[in-house]
C-alpha cells in the first residue's frame, strides 16, 4: 500500500466525530481568530514602546510573594500533568510540555530581569542556563518531534518535510471535505 493510500484509508476509517459546527462557521471562526491575533499584535508594537519610553527604572511591587509563589505553583502544575501525560503516552503531553516550556522560559527571563548584581544575578543566570532553558527545549523540541513522527506515520508529511507544513488533520476544515495533497519536502 502506497503512503497515499494507507493515509486515505486512515482517514476514511477514522471515526467523524459529531458536534463540529458547519464549514462556514469553522472559516469564519479561523478568519477573526486570525485578525484578533493580528490586531493585538499590532495593538503590542506601540504599547511595548509607550511602556520604554514612560515606566520607571525602579518600582517596588506589591503582592510579590503571592506573584512568585503563585507563578511556581502554576508551574509546578504544569510540570505534573506533563509528566503524567507522557507516563501515560497521551496526546495532552503535547500542548502541556509546550506550554511548560513556556512557563520555563518566563522563570528564566524574570528570575534574570529582577536579580540584583552580583551573588544574587548569578545564582539566577546559573539556575537559566543550566536547569531552566535546557529544561524548556527538551520539554518543547521532544512533543514537536514526536508529533512530527506522528505525522510522517500517518502520511501527513513526507519524513523530510518540516512539521510547520503538516495541515490540521480534519477533512471538514477543507474545501470539498479533503486534505490537502501530502506535502512533500520543500526544495
Amino acid at each position: 500500500m502506497t503512503p497515499a493510500e494507507r493515509r486515505d484509508l486512515i482517514l476514511r476509517l477514522a471515526p467523524n466525530p459529531g458536534g463540529l459546527p458547519s464549514r462556514r462557521t469553522m472559516d469564519r471562526l479561523r478568519k477573526w481568530r486570525t485578525v484578533l491575533m493580528l490586531v493585538c499584535a499590532a495593538a503590542l508594537i506601540p504599547w511595548t514602546v509607550y511602556l520604554a519610553i514612560t515606566l520607571p527604572s525602579h518600582y517596588v511591587a506589591r503582592n510579590w510573594v503571592a506573584t512568585w509563589v503563585g507563578f511556581d505553583i502554576l508551574l509546578l502544575t504544569m510540570l505534573i500533568l506533563t509528566a503524567l501525560a507522557g507516563w501515560k503516552r497521551k496526546q495532552f503531553v503535547f500542548p502541556t510540555a509546550f506550554a511548560t516550556g513556556v512557563l520555563l522560559i518566563c522563570d528564566a527571563w524574570f528570575d534574570v530581569m529582577t536579580s540584583h548584581r552580583g551573588g544574587d544575578l548569578t545564582q539566577a543566570l546559573l539556575s537559566a542556563l543550566l536547569v531552566e532553558l535546557p529544561l524548556a527545549f527538551v520539554l518543547i523540541a521532544g512533543p514537536l518531534r514526536l508529533l512530527r513522527y506522528v505525522a510522517i506515520r500517518h502520511g501527513m508529511i513526507h519524513p523530510d518535510s518540516h512539521l510547520w507544513r503538516m495541515p490540521i488533520p480534519i477533512p471538514d476544515l477543507y474545501p470539498g471535505n479533503k486534505l490537502p495533497l501530502r506535502v512533500e519536502p520543500h526544495d
